[in-house]
């Protein structure tokens, strides 16, 4: 078993029983960018992709991509694991392709990449620290395990050109009487800027993107935290909104 092999499972099955673990022995450590996306090509012979979170990255020694293996939709219930008592999640926009974006020799152009798009949805990145306040973890460890990725929510679809330009959008959470009006805004200029880099550069390391896969692209308000078993009403203002309980996995 290589030290790639072993450093997927060993963070999959912390994922499996939201395990909040010191950092991986040494002798797994990932050690830079490659690293850790060799430790997702693992995971990916061991768990179906079916999706992927990205962002157009934040500096020239980091990137933001990581595949996602838990996918929920269109239910009333969202199931996570809970961190520090809550549900902790980011609104976003989601992505799923219509079509397939193989793997070739040239770069996708935009408008290729954005004639791919089957459908745009509301979503919750579904989100869990699985190592410990203490850890201590390198940027290489947090990438390699997904950058605190524990699934993502599919919501309601929405008009797909709204969502590709989409870069600020007030949100409103309802959980019985605490209302809250959050200012969204995306990290990028557009919702759709990290999906255009995400599929070149997998492209470029030889991989395609398959209809189906759901992308969500940078969250509008960073982590928000959420009180189980009650009812909430999620509203992106002027676009749509939608109504789940959040339930401990």
């Amino acid at each position: 078993m290589t030290a790639f092999t072993q450093a997927a499972q060993t963070l999959l099955n912390r994922r499996q029983f939201g395990v909040k673990a010191p950092r991986l022995d040494e002798s797994i450590r990932p050690n830079s960018i490659e690293d850790a996306l060799a430790i997702h090509d693992e995971m990916a012979t061991i768990e179906p992709v079916r999706g992927w979170k990205c962002l157009l990255p934040p500096a020239e020694d980091k990137i933001i991509a990581a595949p996602i293996f838990n996918m929920q939709q269109h239910s009333s219930t969202v199931t996570l694991l809970e961190d520090n008592l809550v549900a902790r999640v980011e609104p976003e926009i989601c992505f799923v392709l219509g079509k397939d974006l193989p793997a070739k020799p040239s770069n996708y152009t935009e408008t290729e990449i954005t004639a791919a798009i089957g459908s745009a949805h509301m979503a919750l990145e579904l989100m869990q620290s699985r190592f410990a306040d203490d850890a201590g973890q390198s940027f290489y460890e947090s990438l390699a395990d997904c950058m605190l990725n524990q699934g993502v929510y599919l919501g309601p679809e929405i008009d797909k050109t709204t969502a590709i330009n989409l870069q600020t959008i007030t949100i409103k959470v309802a959980q019985g009487e605490n209302i809250r009006t959050l200012e969204g805004k995306h990290p990028n200029s557009r919702a759709v800027d990290g999906l255009i880099w995400l599929v070149n550069f997998m492209n470029q390391r030889g991989i395609g993107l398959k209809a189906g896969a759901a992308i969500i692209t940078g969250s509008f308000k960073g982590i928000v935290e959420m009180a189980f078993d009650i009812e909430t009403t999620i509203s992106y203002e002027g676009i749509a909104d939608y109504s789940v309980t959040f339930k401990r996995a």
